[in-house]
């Protein structure tokens, strides 16, 4: 059997590299950051049942618009779906091109073309963080949408706001153990400035409407940018988690954005890397074949 033209082996390994974009300058594969802002979603709403939430782009001119600025989703009408969120939950942010978006809250699991249970318009700004939260009760639940500071605190110190998620006890004062006081009176879905406090571990103190103090474990890690949740639950007591929102430096929990389902749901063997995979190992086997034909006394054919 004849060894591979030298010409053969050149081109399959051009084609192996240029899918691993080596040789090539890749084409957009996402929108320059500055071209891009942040969206997530929190459900705080106590009786209210696990929902599916999207993020549509609004209704927009396909022939205008430029499809290189937003190629950071697949596609211009493309969907962010975050699946079952429940009471508690924050979604990682999603990084969108700037733009107008549909936010909508349907049951977990329904139908995508059914009639949403919520819904409402968001302007994603290019360079800044957004959060739909869905809040109240359920027979008068909502959509609060509000832009995030992730500015980083000081050396040292952290930077914390506090939500105030929980209705049963509400007003509630909250505060660090020996440390400052966060809140005080903070109504049911209201929430607090951002503050900066000392960083690292220690306690959150939470006092009900009748001045029943929890104490819970809180750690705050310096350097960081944190929303405090406090919730209820079941046995109407409260309890609090710590969402860290941008740590140093400058880093922000982001998660995948991705057309239909499964826009949070990680993929350990995404099909890129297969792709890649197998044309490097393509590569790999046509360049031993043909540099074994190229050994003294058995000389290549040339083309």
């Amino acid at each position: 059997m004849p060894g591979l033209p030298r010409t053969v082996l050149i081109a399959v390994l051009s084609a192996a590299l240029c899918s691993l974009g080596l040789l090539v300058a890749p084409v957009a594969a996402a929108a320059p950051a500055e071209d891009t802002g942040l969206v997530r979603m929190m459900h705080l709403s106590p009786d209210t049942p696990s929902v599916d939430a999207f993020v549509d782009r609004a209704s927009i001119d396909h022939a205008a618009i430029d499809h290189a600025a937003i190629a950071a989703v697949p596609a211009p009408d493309a969907q962010v779906l975050l699946p079952a969120l429940g009471y508690g939950d924050v979604s990682a942010y999603q990084r969108v091109p700037a733009g107008s978006y549909t936010v909508s809250a349907r049951a977990a699991g329904a139908d995508p073309a059914s009639p949403p249970v919520l819904t409402t318009a968001v302007t994603v700004a290019a360079g800044t963080a957004t959060t739909v939260a869905a809040v109240g009760r359920f027979a008068d639940l909502g959509l609060a949408v509000g832009t995030d500071d992730l500015t980083l605190p000081p050396a040292g110190a952290a930077r914390v706001r506090v939500v105030n998620a929980a209705a049963t006890g509400s007003p509630l004062d909250v505060a660090l153990g020996g440390g400052p006081v966060l809140a005080a009176d903070l109504a049911f879905t209201d929430s607090t400035d951002p503050v900066h406090v000392p960083g690292g571990a220690g306690t959150l103190v939470v006092t009900d409407a009748g001045g029943t103090p929890v104490e819970l474990p809180v750690d705050l890690a310096a350097g960081s940018v944190h929303t405090v949740l406090v919730l209820e639950r079941a046995d109407g007591g409260v309890t609090a988690t710590v969402t860290l929102d941008a740590a140093a430096p400058g880093v922000v929990p982001v998660g995948g954005v991705e057309a239909g389902a499964g826009g949070t749901a990680p993929d350990d063997d995404p099909p890129v890397g297969r792709a890649a995979l197998a044309a490097l190992s393509l590569t790999a086997l046509l360049l031993a074949v043909g540099l074994r034909r190229t050994r003294p006394g058995h000389p290549a054919p040339t083309s």
